[in-house]
């Protein structure tokens, strides 16, 4: 007979179904007893990312930043022209780094070709994004620290302004959720790719071959939608070196890291006719700024991208000082590499966005964006350090504080943080006007003709088709660049589509305005008055 630990006889208590006068309750059969039996095995940390996934998109949907101009146009053309991308050809010539990243171009164009050429598929793609970002941050700090850690790194980063004040028609502080950028997607694959190998280390034989190839490809993977991340792979050695996986290791890393490289260069030599086209479009991206740089503005670029767009972004300065004193109190191995993580990356972007020649900029390291891909490890750092001097606190005195010290401090700053973080988003523009607008058009096929800046243009074509792409309105869309000194004639023959811009963006034509005593008839307007519809008067274009 089995026996307890005190040594006295186990009672073994009857099965749920088996006891006297209940009927036998039988096991569920077939496929729902399949997949109960699977999400009872299913690990933790699948669901909660899962979890922080559908928060992603429920944020993004929230938010609902319309199809944007410009940079995310422009790979959103190329994704739909490929592979019959002409890189000499306008916008192409003038972007092509945006273009010749297939890692992102890929997946937009797979897509489009699943959901159709219109704004589901750009909502869809963004939203993957944004999945790979917020993700990727919950499974490397998760995997450092702990769950705990790793949903309050994800929760911070989701409401933060960077990623919710993405709108340039309410007050944009940088391009990020909702919008198709490599920026979020090439950080998350990054994160993801250090998650796994963080796992490798608490594993060896196959088990950890497994998580060091899948590691390499993860990591390969991110140089295809963002460049600049190759800096990342340079202390692949010492990220190892912190894990204890052996040196020899670094052979399983850096096989499908190879692999990704060869299929890029057939697919460049393919389509591009240069197997290096993808590099050299990165490196020829720069020259003379529009924005004042000077070394010393350059040298700060990381606290200037964090303070200037919002206050809130201070607490990845906070983060970064806290790994330093954790690290320097602990010497943590785990702080170690995020520290080795953050500076490999920050050191390059601060000297080519302007330390090394002012008027030869390369990367413009004072936009909070390109700061995305050490994010994650900020996150990490900030709050391991937290865990780790916590507990070198006695037990006695611990527990003591726990409620005083800890917990109700805690309540308080995450609070504060969550209030000021969201309390500016239901003021936030959704794409409201644009839908109103889309649904005007439908109804006034008569309209032939619409002339507008070029960013409202190109955002406008989503709305000349439904959520599909199916054509709605067929008329023409006339554009001219926004900082002309004038309107060109030409497009006052018809409509004028005008906005005042809100965001970061400049007005149209040094502040041009149509009005009704220059005799201009409004015709639309949307119900937030975003967006409004001009008739010119009959003499305009003359």
């Amino acid at each position: 007979m089995a026996q307890t630990t005190a040594g006295e006889p186990a009672v073994k208590r009857p099965e749920p179904g088996s006891g006297p006068g209940e009927p036998p309750r039988r096991p569920l059969g077939g496929l729902p007893g399949r997949l109960l039996g699977r999400a009872r095995r299913t690990r933790r940390a699948v669901w909660l990312a899962l979890l922080v996934a559908a928060c992603t998109v429920l944020a993004q949907w929230v938010i609902m930043t319309p199809p944007l101009y410009f940079d995310p146009y422009y790979v959103w053309l190329g994704a739909r022209d490929w592979p019959d991308i002409p890189l000499t050809v306008w916008p192409f010539d003038e972007v092509p780094h945006q273009v010749t990243r297939v890692g992102l171009v890929l997946p937009a164009r797979l897509v489009q070709e699943v959901l159709g050429p219109g704004q589901a598929a750009y909502f869809a793609i963004a939203a993957l994004g944004g999945v790979a970002f917020f993700t990727g941050t919950y499974l490397v700090v998760r995997a450092l620290f702990g769950d705990v850690a790793g949903l309050l790194s994800a929760g911070t980063l989701l409401a933060h302004p960077f990623f919710t004040m993405t709108n340039p028609f309410g007050h944009d502080v940088t391009w990020s959720s909702g919008v198709m950028l490599p920026d979020m997607p090439g950080a998350g694959l990054f994160a993801i790719g250090m998650a796994a190998l963080v796992v490798a280390g608490r594993r060896t034989g196959r088990v950890q071959t497994r998580w060091l190839l899948a590691a390499g490809a993860l990591l390969a993977s991110a140089f295809l939608v963002r460049e600049f991340l190759a800096f990342l792979f340079l202390p692949i050695p010492v990220y190892l070196r912190l894990l204890r996986i052996p040196w020899r290791r670094n052979v399983t890393v850096g096989a499908p890291m190879l692999a990704v490289l060869v299929v890029n260069l057939v697919h460049n030599a393919l389509v591009w006719r240069n197997p290096l086209a993808g590099i050299l479009s990165a490196a020829e991206h720069g020259g003379q700024s529009r924005d004042y740089v000077t070394r010393g503005l350059a040298l700060r670029s990381f606290v200037r991208a964090m303070h200037d767009g919002h206050p809130l972004g201070m607490i990845f300065v906070a983060a970064l000082a806290l790994t330093l004193a954790g690290w320097a109190v602990t010497r943590d191995r785990r702080l170690a590499l995020v520290l080795v993580w953050f500076f490999t990356l920050a050191v390059p972007l601060t000297l080519f966005s302007g330390v090394l020649d002012p008027n030869n900029i390369s990367l413009r390291a004072w936009l909070p964006r390109y700061w995305f891909a050490v994010m994650p490890a900020l996150m990490a750092g900030g709050f391991g350090s937290v865990i780790l001097m916590a507990r070198m606190v006695p037990d006695g005195l611990r527990s003591r504080l726990r409620v005083q010290a800890v917990v109700v401090p805690a309540v308080a700053l995450g609070g504060t943080y969550a209030v000021s973080a969201v309390r500016a988003v239901p003021d936030l523009p959704r794409d409201t006007a644009w839908n109103e607008l889309r649904v005007y058009l439908a109804g006034h096929g008569d309209i032939r003709l619409i002339c507008a800046d070029r960013r409202l243009a190109q955002t406008l074509t989503f709305y000349t088709r439904d959520m599909w792409g199916d054509p709605i309105w067929r008329g023409e869309i006339r554009d001219f660049p926004h900082y002309l000194p004038k309107v060109p004639r030409n497009t006052l023959e018809g409509p004028m589509l005008f906005t005042r811009w809100r965001g970061q963006e400049l007005e149209i034509a040094g502040g041009w305005r149509p009005s009704t005593a220059r005799g201009w008839r409004l015709m639309w307007r949307s119900s937030d008055n975003i967006l409004q519809l001009w008739d010119p008067p009959p003499d305009a274009a003359k």
